[in-house]
């Protein structure tokens, strides 16, 4: 069984990834475990969730545009600084290059509330600024005002950071978004946790999708594609 992605040349295969095998994903840097999709000839391997994440996605805190999946930082730093987690990356990323918004894969699907074994309520995820120097309840570090955590919507001065309120989450079952997240069926893949089988998926004949796109988000894709005028394309 082979599935091709966009974001590299050859069809990969589907593979179980075997005990003591070191296998690093091209799409969040991690390593892989279980089911990946793999290219041996060129050693570029995906986590089931990496590759099955769509080419769009509408997300709740970014309402007004369309996050697209870009395989690589459109930076000349050849690096993003994820606006959810507040870490680096070098891989794939959901961004906005209107906003400068960008997310790692992992962190557009972050669930929008989690129980955590350290506190008896639900904890909220929360996008916006911070007041004053507040710790984290796990880790014990600073939360920085300019990225996302996770708050205790009972108790006050409660916060976590996204990443470890989700240390024991298993990634790619992250449930679905709702709370007035877009549902429309083209972009549901990317907020659903019941992901497609890759040979399911319906693609017109002549292997190419159509999307409806606004000017800016047009114009912001031709950006990310390093076009040159792109204005006069739409």
């Amino acid at each position: 069984m082979e599935y091709k992605h966009f974001s590299h040349e050859h069809n990969l295969s589907v593979y179980q990834v075997q005990p003591g095998q070191q296998l690093r994903c091209y799409g969040c840097d991690k390593f892989c475990d279980k089911t990946i999709y793999a290219c041996w000839q060129c050693n570029f391997f995906l986590h089931e969730h990496c590759g099955n994440a769509t080419r769009f996605m509408r997300h709740p805190f970014h309402p007004s545009h369309h996050l697209i999946l870009s395989p690589y930082p459109t930076y000349p730093s050849n690096c993003f600084l994820c606006n959810a987690c507040g870490t680096n990356g070098t891989k794939f990323s959901y961004c906005c290059a209107l906003c400068e918004v960008d997310l790692h894969v992992n962190c557009a699907f972050l669930p929008l509330k989690v129980s955590h074994k350290a506190h008896p309520h639900e904890l909220l995820l929360n996008n916006t600024n911070r007041t004053g120097g507040q710790n984290c309840k796990v880790c014990r570090k600073l939360l920085d005002s300019k990225h996302w955590s996770y708050e205790c919507g009972v108790c006050a001065n409660y916060g976590v950071h996204t990443l470890c309120a989700t240390s024991e989450i298993s990634m790619g079952i992250y449930q679905a978004m709702d709370d007035g997240a877009d549902t429309e069926a083209s972009d549901q893949g990317a907020t659903t946790t019941q992901q497609a089988p890759p040979p399911a998926r319906e693609e017109p004949d002549d292997g190419q999708v159509q999307v409806e796109l606004t000017v800016e988000e047009a114009i912001a894709l031709f950006h990310l594609m390093g076009l040159t005028n792109a204005a006069s394309y739409v």
